[in-house]
C-alpha cells in the first residue's frame, strides 16, 4: 500500500509568502500615521487642558506648535486646530488627510478627526 504525500505544494508556498509579504508591507505602512495621529491627540488634550486653566487662544497655539515640534508632527499646524468651548470646557478638534505612499503610484489614504473630547478620562 502506498502512502499518499501530504502538504504543500512550492506554489502554494510561493502564494501564502506572497500574500504575507503584501499583508505586513501595508502594516508597516500604517504604523507611522497611526503614531502621528496618537500624538496629535496626546497634545490637543494637553492644550485643551491649558485652555481650561486660562491660557489665551494664542498660548494655545504656540504650546501646540513647541509640542508639535518636539515630536516631529509636521501634518497639522496650529493653523488648523479649531478652538471652541462646550460646557465651559475649551474644546480643540482638528481633521486633516495623511497619504502613505505605498507601491509605485498606489497610496493608503487616512482621514483622521483629533478631538480633545475624547482623550479626556
Amino acid at each position: 500500500m502506498k502512502s499518499r504525500q501530504r502538504g504543500i505544494s512550492l506554489i502554494g508556498m510561493i502564494l501564502v509568502a506572497l500574500l504575507l509579504a503584501g499583508a505586513l508591507l501595508v502594516g508597516f505602512k500604517m504604523v507611522g500615521p497611526y503614531r502621528e495621529y496618537f500624538a496629535i491627540q496626546r497634545i490637543i488634550g494637553l492644550v485643551a487642558d491649558e485652555g481650561n486653566d486660562g491660557a489665551s487662544e494664542s498660548e494655545m497655539r504656540r504650546s501646540y506648535e513647541r509640542r508639535a515640534d518636539i515630536d516631529s508632527i509636521d501634518v497639522v499646524r496650529s493653523k488648523d486646530l479649531v478652538f471652541s468651548k462646550q460646557g465651559g470646557q475649551a474644546v480643540v478638534e482638528v481633521e486633516y488627510t495623511r497619504k502613505a505612499p505605498l507601491v509605485g503610484n498606489v497610496s493608503l489614504s487616512f482621514d483622521f478627526k483629533a478631538s480633545s473630547r475624547h482623550s479626556r478620562k
